[in-house]
């Protein structure tokens, strides 16, 4: 559907200075300055995924300044986007998510300057967020190399939790574990960014690991195996409990229905899992294979312990991506 949208958006004049953009179908728009930086622009917003309004409000911050980490760029500011039903819930309530958000930009160093509101049927959140790169540092969704190492730096299985709590499935004691996650800042991107072994980078969100994946082999040229054994999963045993219940999120389905031509699975539950779209997912990073140990080893020290889950292969007549 959104092929379709973009379809139709006219392409004008070029622009020398736009780095990135549109076309290249990346996490957020880049423009050279002149001075061998760019800013990074993106914007996020989405309905309420949890209950209570000030985590809603940090986890859509979040999110949203992921994109700016994903490009190996440093935030600079952000305003909020805020639709709100003004006859049904009290604008205290709503201050409590826009809260939320400031506190999340804290975290991450930047002030959240401002926004814009409007009277909507259903609350959403989420921000427009700056940030700058230096452009030898500008990590796109293209550029992986047959042979380089695929990482995740956060577990999947956030919409399969989010979805047994939407189903008042979830139990007491796996309440926490789709929000530890999801307000979890990807803060390391710019640091993975200045080494020159990470060939390509992407934060995996609303199209699941899969649909990220395919971004990721479709602009560099390439194809991927996965080993499904070595995907990071928030708990395995969990995360089966609620699949076997029925917590499968509808954008599971309409994810593996866009891309799943493009892809080779063993068994339903590879989709379940690797569809699953993502709230303030982790990055997916491709790594040159020399050195893996150097790149495990910092992310270790950075508080994000990862395992190599696949590789990048040649471009060739197979599928974009087999799982075994």
């Amino acid at each position: 559907m959104l092929d379709r949208i973009l379809a139709q958006t006219a392409k004008g004049e070029p622009f020398p200075n736009l780095l990135v953009g549109n076309a290249e179908r990346d996490d957020a728009a880049v423009y050279d300055l002149g001075d061998g930086t760019a800013v990074i622009s993106t914007t996020d917003f989405f309905m309420p995924i949890v209950d209570d309004p000030l985590t809603f409000g940090r986890i859509a911050a979040t999110n949203a300044i992921s994109d700016v980490y994903a490009m190996g760029g440093t935030p600079l500011l952000a305003i909020a986007i805020l639709g709100w039903p003004v006859d049904k819930l009290p604008p205290e309530v709503a201050g409590q998510v826009v809260e939320g958000g400031r506190q999340a930009c804290a975290e991450a160093g930047i002030p959240l300057a401002g926004g814009h509101s409007i009277d909507s049927p259903e609350p959403i959140f989420g921000l427009a967020v700056s940030g700058r790169v230096d452009i030898a540092h500008l990590k796109k969704n293209g550029g992986a190399r047959s042979g380089d190492l695929l990482f995740l730096t956060k577990p999947l299985g956030v919409g399969i939790l989010s979805t047994a709590q939407k189903k008042k499935l979830l139990r007491r004691e796996d309440a926490l574990l789709a929000t530890e996650q999801m307000v979890r800042l990807n803060r390391i991107g710019p640091e993975l960014a200045r080494h020159s072994f990470v060939h390509a980078m992407t934060d995996v969100t609303g199209f699941g690991l899969l649909g990220h994946l395919t971004e990721m082999c479709t602009a560099s040229n390439t194809r991927a195996t996965m080993y499904m054994d070595r995907v990071p999963l928030i708990d395995a045993e969990i995360l089966d409990h609620y699949l076997n219940a029925g917590c499968i999120p509808g954008g599971t389905k309409r994810n593996y229905a866009s891309y799943g031509d493009h892809v080779n699975l063993s068994t339903e539950r590879q989709k379940w899992l690797l569809a699953d779209p993502q709230t303030s997912g982790g990055l997916l990073v491709a790594v040159a294979p020399e050195s893996e140990e150097e790149f495990r080893a910092f992310c270790e020290r950075k508080g994000h312990p990862v395992t190599s889950f696949g590789e990048m292969i040649s471009p060739g007549n197979g599928k974009l991506i087999e799982v075994v």
